[in-house]
């Protein structure tokens, strides 16, 4: 007979937002064992597999750590509640974790003095107010929480009107009735209950006992202080949003680059210091459309999004926000897993700002070939390919803007935009091969460029420094023969080093930090790098801190009107390396809003 040997939960924490998949093993009537699920539509050996789900409703909500969100909450600031500031983000699980927070948390003091905050009401319906003691104190009591009578888990509505179970004083209600379920805001701060049991399909009865686990209080997911736009002449761009949380102005686009960490990356080993509830993909996903939505950018360009996941979840999930999808993986010469499993690039364009003219496929694994077939020693050609052929890919694609070029001196020109998205190779003994890589796509885009009158952007992850040969090749227009990479060349192709150049005038979009005016930049320059006009850092773990993601930008056709403000160590919290419960990959997002502006004529 069909029996169930073990259930059990990969995630330790349930979060809202996060769906929650049990494992259940089985043992079907021929004694194997397996995993597969056994619906009421196609029994068993005429047994099939029912599941519930419940919240218990007897036990006291409680108030979690906006520090430590897997931690109970003991101390409330009472000045985050006379500010308004999102009651969430205002508890604390320790005197210590507070003060050690503080540097960090005084920022919501400070921006909430300054401005009135747009969503505490909001939040505090969803996370509901603990009344608070004169000593800042929480006390056990909560006066609400919102509803979202819209979602479902399963067939069953979230709001049960009875009580489905009671045992031992503790009263259930039943909030699920799939193998799934997905937290919501009123799970916050409960205990849920996952129940299987087999079924016969005749008597619809159940066979034996259930099987059951119980989770750990449902927390909220945590969410990190919102990251504004900020003008290169020094105006804070936050309030000039339209309805759809766009900039208003029609002749400017904005444009994303992020390294979101592929799932097959992300292991406890490499990030011990990450919780493994806040490393989980489940979570990831959601936390990283999250905040990839809420940038709101025209064109966004993601590395290390995996096969399976662009087609099952972000391709589908950024349709919803209006997003057309376009994706390269890498070649797969090198990787010997699962096929589906291997990243590559994704390139989303909004439909009502651009339209797709072409698209372009870099794959330099086949670069390296026609590099390799000049009449060489057979044992010399494949020590060149084992060096070179590392599976890295580039994604070029040409948009047409359907919005208005204002102050072009021709309007009713079409407005072509092309657009790179690239990862370059991370082994850092390999100079040489990163070089190449980047040297053979500005090639391919100079080639473009020579067919068509069209500014072009280079974003992505290029694994490497500022002021290393691949930035410098970018950035100058050129690599210094000195150059310390270029000593590591033993297949010799980067010579002559004179051949290491291009002739688009590609300028880093965060330069411009250091160029414009105002004193709404002197924070941003903080956070900047003078000797080389890049970011401190855009990755940020514990064994490197460090620049490694850059958006390019042809000068004479595109400016820089605003940019994505910078993070710092206080930002992270001075404790903490990325990726993050707030922050869930170990890279951190670029933005810049560009505006078209007619070529320099000679």
């Amino acid at each position: 007979m069909l029996s169930v040997l073990r259930v059990h939960l990969p995630s330790d924490i349930p979060i809202v937002g996060c769906e929650l998949s049990p494992y259940v093993l089985l043992r079907r009537p021929d004694k194997t064992v397996t995993t597969d699920d056994v619906p009421e539509s196609a029994p068993l050996d005429g047994h099939f597999l029912r599941y519930k789900w419940y919240r218990i409703q007897s036990d006291r909500k409680v108030a979690v750590c906006s520090v430590h969100p897997s931690e109970q909450a003991t101390l409330q600031c009472l000045g985050c509640v006379k500010a308004k500031i999102p009651v969430a983000k205002s508890y604390h699980c320790s005197p210590k974790c507070f003060s050690d927070a503080w540097q960090h948390h005084r920022v919501l003091h400070d921006r909430a003095a300054s401005a009135v905050n747009e969503n505490g009401n909001e939040e505090e319906e969803i996370f509901g107010r603990f009344n608070s003691t004169g000593s800042g104190v929480i006390s056990a009591s909560l006066t609400g929480s919102a509803s979202s009578t819209s979602l479902t888990n399963g067939s069953t509505p979230l709001y049960p009107t009875a009580v489905t179970q009671r045992s031992g004083g503790e009263t259930w209600f039943e909030v699920g009735c799939s193998k799934t379920y997905t937290p919501t805001t009123d799970d916050i701060g409960h205990v849920l209950k996952f129940e299987c049991v087999v079924i016969d399909a005749e008597t619809k009865l159940p066979v034996g006992q259930p099987n059951t686990l119980l989770t750990s209080r449902v927390i909220p997911a945590p969410s990190p202080s919102p990251r504004r736009l900020i003008s290169v002449g020094g105006a804070d761009m936050m309030g000039q949003l339209d309805s759809d949380g766009r900039l208003s102005s029609s002749g400017t686009f904005t444009v994303l680059s992020y390294n979101i960490l592929s799932d097959s990356y992300a292991s406890s080993e490499l990030y011990s210091y990450c919780p493994s509830w806040a490393l989980s993909w489940p979570y990831r996903r959601q936390n990283l459309l999250r905040e990839i939505v809420g940038y709101c950018a025209d064109i966004v360009c993601l590395q290390e999004v995996q096969c399976d996941h662009f087609d099952e979840f972000f391709a589908p999930e950024l349709d919803k926000h209006g997003y057309q999808a376009l994706y390269k993986r890498k070649t797969n010469e090198v990787y010997s897993g699962n096929i589906h499993t291997i990243d590559g690039c994704a390139t989303f364009f909004r439909r009502d700002r651009f339209s797709h003219v072409k698209k372009y496929e870099v794959e330099f694994n086949k670069a390296a070939q026609s590099l390799t077939e000049v009449p060489v020693q057979t044992t010399q050609k494949k020590v060149a390919l084992n060096r070179l052929v590392k599976d890295n890919v580039a994604l070029i694609v040409v948009l047409e803007a359907k919005f208005t070029n204002q102050g072009a001196d021709n309007p009713g020109k079409r407005q072509l935009l092309c657009v790179a998205n690239t990862h370059v190779n991370v082994q850092q003994e390999l100079k040489d091969v990163k070089i190449w890589q980047v040297h053979t796509l500005l090639k391919g885009l100079e080639k473009i460029a020579a067919s068509a009158d069209i500014p072009m952007l280079v974003c992505g992850d290029f694994n490497s420094v500022p002021g290393s040969a691949p930035h410098s090749l970018l950035a100058m227009g050129k690599v210094d023969p000195l150059h310390p990479d270029l000593l590591v060349d033993p297949l010799a192709i980067l010579r002559p080093h004179s051949k290491l150049t291009h002739q688009l005038p590609l300028v880093s979009a965060y330069s411009a930090f250091l160029r414009g005016i105002g004193l709404g930049l002197e924070q941003q320059r903080r956070r900047m790098d003078p000797a080389t006009n890049e970011p401190l850092f855009t990755n940020c773990t514990r064994d490197f801190i460090g620049t490694l993601d850059y958006i390019f930008y042809t000068a004479d056709s595109l400016t820089v009107e605003s940019l994505l403000e910078l993070l710092d160590e206080d930002s992270l919290r001075k404790d903490t390396a990325l990726p993050s419960p707030e922050w869930s990959s170990d890279h951190i997002a670029l933005l810049a809003e560009f505006r078209c502006v007619p070529r320099t004529r000679h």
